[in-house]
């Protein structure tokens, strides 16, 4: 009798582990806080990664699906100062190597996927145990429970799968986004959104930056970026919207005005994110029976651009292992050993790039930081 798959969280990650395991007939099934998919708005646009993201879609069987959703022009970069001159200007590569897709399209592509049930929308998980006789007890908000022989944890940041793991929990990195947004039509934004370019903009300084991305149908979304304590942000999310973002702008007092317009204008709710991170390297010794994938396992900050890639192909990488090996404790086993060191390269990187980005060298580090050849 094949044993039961619990995946905790319908991420990205948790949903490609699933899907990959449907194409090796093994059942799972994903429980998810959220009532519905289309219960919160999915974030922007997401550049795909040759070597991991497309790696986990093809293993997935969407990549054909996943082209069909690429967003041709909008992978432009351009950095600026905050005077809005240009130190660096990419145009879009028709034959990037990375192109970007829409998050919450992508998202949409694993559920259409899967199986009709195989997601359990509106189970918030509060506690999980460890069953004397084996296995797992899942306790959910509202009472229900469920068991399950092996529980991988795909539930984010805030893990409740984690604890059973490490005691690792994420730290502010010391900076935090507030988000931005502009919709097109207005004349009065036309000239910040022709600064932009055909892609993203970053205009950085020491400790802040805006970063704006261009959509091909004229919206603008994006975030205003600063370096504050934790002390500083608790106005910010007090929900004075007026209050919030007149704040915000005060932080960017004399740079250029087609700058300052994405804040002072911005049509959006002043939605503070905070980048919290684990520690870079993070590992935990072997716990039968459970592991983690994405955000859960190494949560890190954006600046490599590896969050979402990461989950995908750990979401393929296990499932891969799951599928191969008659053992779960080896699959699980032979999929951390691999997990560990490549998510601990990754946060290294963007520890390294959130210094490069808003360390006393912007934005000359950022304008050399893309200028730099990728390697081969």
């Amino acid at each position: 009798m094949q044993k039961t798959i619990a995946i905790v969280g319908a991420g990205l990650g948790g949903l490609t582990l699933a899907r990959v395991l449907r194409a090796h007939g093994i059942t799972a099934t994903i429980y998810e806080g959220e009532v519905s998919a289309t219960a919160r708005a999915q974030g922007g646009l997401l550049d795909i990664h040759e070597e991991t993201g497309q790696v986990a879609l093809r293993a997935a069987g969407l990549y054909d699906e996943f082209l069909a959703l690429v967003r041709p022009g909008e992978d432009a970069k351009r950095v600026v100062d905050r005077h809005g001159t240009v130190l660096f200007d990419r145009p879009a590569d028709p034959g990037s190597a990375r192109p970007e897709v829409d998050r919450g399209e992508l998202r949409r592509l694993l559920i259409d996927s899967l199986a009709p049930g195989t997601i359990r929308w509106g189970h918030r998980l509060t506690s999980l145990r460890h069953r004397t006789e084996g296995g797992y007890e899942l306790a959910f908000a509202g009472g229900s429970t469920a068991r399950a022989d092996t529980v991988i944890g795909a539930d984010g940041a805030w893990s409740k799968v984690r604890p059973l793991l490490t005691p690792a929990t994420p730290s502010y990195s010391g900076t935090c986004f507030v988000e931005i947004a502009l919709t097109p039509g207005d004349r009065n934004h036309r000239a910040s959104a022709a600064a932009i370019g055909s892609g993203t903009l970053m205009a950085l300084a020491p400790g802040r930056g805006i970063i704006a991305h261009r959509y091909a149908d004229g919206h603008v979304r994006g975030y205003a970026a600063l370096n504050r304590p934790e002390e500083w942000m608790r106005p910010i999310a007090s929900g004075d919207r007026t209050a919030a973002l007149r704040r915000v702008a005060a932080e960017f007092d004399g740079w250029s005005p087609l700058l300052t317009a994405f804040v002072t204008r911005s049509e959006s709710e002043p939605w503070l994110r905070p980048i919290h991170a684990l520690p870079a390297g993070i590992a935990w010794n072997r716990v039968p029976g459970v592991t983690l994938v994405g955000d859960a396992a190494h949560l890190m900050s954006p600046f490599a651009g590896e969050g979402a890639n990461l989950a995908m192909y750990d979401g393929a990488d296990l499932a891969g292992e799951l599928a191969a090996r008659p053992d779960t404790e080896a699959a699980l086993a032979a999929y951390e050993e691999r997990l560990f060191p490549r998510s601990g390269e990754a946060a290294g990187r963007s520890a390294r790039n959130l210094e490069v980005f808003f360390g006393p060298e912007a934005p000359q580090s950022v304008a050399a930081l893309f200028d730099r050849p990728r390697p081969e």
